[in-house]
């Protein structure tokens, strides 16, 4: 022991422990952990040495994230018996921890070292001392400092200690039994047990020891309940996802990673993520084009579409925010822009309202919004009078619909759930006569006679019927194929004055196309009279 106390004399008076540590290393910010010093004060340890020691200790204590919640630190020392220095649960500052060790005094007596080991075990990692409970799983850890041979067995109680969780390191002074030393630690041994010989050695064991505070790997230690992965981290347990997927705000499950959020994908519509890729949609009734991004619409013709739309007390509320979404559904395959598809809403209960004329709006964006604002009148199913509004003012040039001297169709559709309250037939028929295509779409309990009545001919093409407003889409794309210029009312409509040379040109091309064809066929009819006049004279 007199080489020892030499050597520890010569380092203490040149630099205090404490402070070599302190600066040969950074702090580790560690998660949750249980950590209890166990000092050899047996009377073999002279007071320069104990002095050492707890410099050392004050040294490691400095370089240890403390607190509640982070690293909870107890000390017990031993000689012939077992004395708690202070418990885990006592200190949550620095300052206080450094002030028990420099208060404490050795006990000067034998060595019984596995006594001490029963006592962390029973009692410094109890939680009545401040440990967490196992089912928190937080990392339990314990130090021993000794500087010679135990004076009662060791590894039956040690191998107790680790059965349990504790983690051991066992720190020897220079002679210090080894065998001990490896029957008291953890394995691996390599990384458990530490004889020190020299200040670098205890420097390093510092160093050694907080790297390994710093790297436990506290997901075998905590009930991480992760969905992917556990990752020990300086902090503690955090889990990991697999590719392609985010941790959710629980920090333990884990959700396909959402691209669309995180990439200009470009969809016109709707972007849906799929594992590591993405695909764009288009709404029901509507292709998705080569570009795999935009989606078709009536680009080929020009359309005044009026929407009259059953506000009536047998609708509610939620149901006519389905009828509003349904109504978008029809804005979005349309070409809507000045020049191309214009848009008009009319709302009629009791009464009837003009949400908006047919000449406010130039794109399907301002439409939807201008849709979503509309709000709910109640009241009665005046649908013969809503006709009535729809005929004498939604396509008149002061709302917005173009001079029929254009050719531009004008399409009604009418959407309702119940019988009218008023005369339909009068209107229905007027509005044909204005040459207005028009549509009827009926839900629940409209009635079949009502809806032929309102719509063009034929019915099979101009009316649609769903039995509940949650089954409405399925009429989209009969929809789509009937106002869509290019499939239904108009195919190849042009936009020019029927007055212009040539559109007489063409009319009278194929007028008299017509007359010759009739001609034709008239002059066969004619020898066909002729031939069977011939047969009957012969019979007689």
């Amino acid at each position: 022991m007199r080489g020892l106390l030499c050597w520890l004399v010569l380092l203490f008076l040149l630099q205090p422990w404490e402070s070599q540590l302190q600066l040969a290393g950074p702090r580790c910010h560690t998660g949750p952990l249980d950590l209890v010093f166990v000092i050899d004060s047996s009377r073999s340890v002279r007071p320069f040495e104990f002095e050492t020691m707890r410099q050392f200790l004050v040294g490691l204590v400095r370089g240890l994230n403390v607190g509640p919640n982070a690293t909870r630190v107890g000390v017990i020392q031993y000689s012939s018996q077992v004395q708690s220095v202070f418990p885990l649960r006592a200190f949550s500052r620095r300052e206080d921890m450094e002030r028990a060790i420099r208060d404490l005094v050795p006990l000067a007596q034998g060595t019984m070292t596995g006594l001490a080991i029963q006592y962390a075990m029973n009692v410094a990692f109890s939680v009545a001392e401040g440990a967490r409970p196992p089912e928190e799983r937080v990392p339990r850890v314990a130090v021993i400092v000794t500087d010679g041979r135990p004076q009662d067995r060791v590894a039956e109680v040690a191998a107790q200690a680790r059965a349990r969780g504790i983690e051991i390191y066992a720190v020897g002074v220079q002679r210090a039994d080894v065998g001990s030393l490896r029957a008291m630690a953890s394995p691996p041994l390599d990384e458990h047990v530490f004889l020190v010989e020299s200040f670098d050695l205890i420097q390093e064991f510092g160093l050694q020891f907080q790297s390994r505070l710093c790297a436990i790997d506290y997901c075998s230690f905590s009930n991480h309940s992760c969905q992917h992965e556990c990752v020990s981290t300086p902090g503690g347990p955090r889990c990991h996802c697999r590719e392609g997927h985010d941790l959710q705000p629980d920090g333990r499950s884990c959700q396909v990673r959402d691209l669309c959020n995180g990439v200009d994908h470009g969809c016109e519509f709707q972007c849906v993520s799929e594992g590591l890729s993405y695909r764009c949609l288009c709404p029901e009734g509507r292709q998705l084009q080569a570009d795999g991004k935009s989606c078709d619409r009536c680009r080929e013709g020009h359309v005044d579409l009026v929407l009259l739309v059953d506000g009536s007390k047998s609708v509610r509320p939620q149901n006519f925010e389905l009828v509003k979404r349904f109504v978008n559904q029809i804005v979005d395959f349309l070409d809507v822009s000045p020049e191309g598809t214009r848009v008009g809403l009319v709302q009629f209960s009791s009464r009837v309202r003009t949400e908006f004329p047919l000449g406010r709006y130039g794109t399907a964006a301002e439409v939807k919004q201008a849709v979503l604002a509309v709000e709910y009148m109640e009241r009665g199913t005046m649908t013969g009078l809503a006709l009535r509004h729809m005929v004498e003012h939604s396509f008149s040039e002061a709302q917005g619909a173009r001079p029929r001297a254009l050719n531009v169709p004008r399409v009604g559709l009418v959407f309702t759930d119940g019988r009218s309250q008023d005369d339909i037939s009068v209107w229905a028929a007027r509005a044909k006569e204005e040459g207005i295509v028009m549509y009827a779409v009926g839900v629940g309990k409209a009635v079949e006679a009502e809806l032929r009545e309102i719509a063009s001919e034929p019915a099979e093409l101009h009316v649609s019927y769903a039995p509940d407003f949650g089954t409405m889409t399925h009429l989209l794309q009969n929809l789509r194929g009937s106002i869509c210029p290019e499939e239904g009312i108009s195919a190849g409509t042009e936009l020019r004055s029927p007055c212009e040379c040539e559109s007489l040109v063409e009319f009278q091309g194929r007028t008299l196309g017509a007359l010759e064809s009739l001609t034709l066929n008239l002059a066969q009819l004619t020898a066909r009279l002729e031939d069977l006049e011939n047969q009957l004279a012969n019979q007689k």
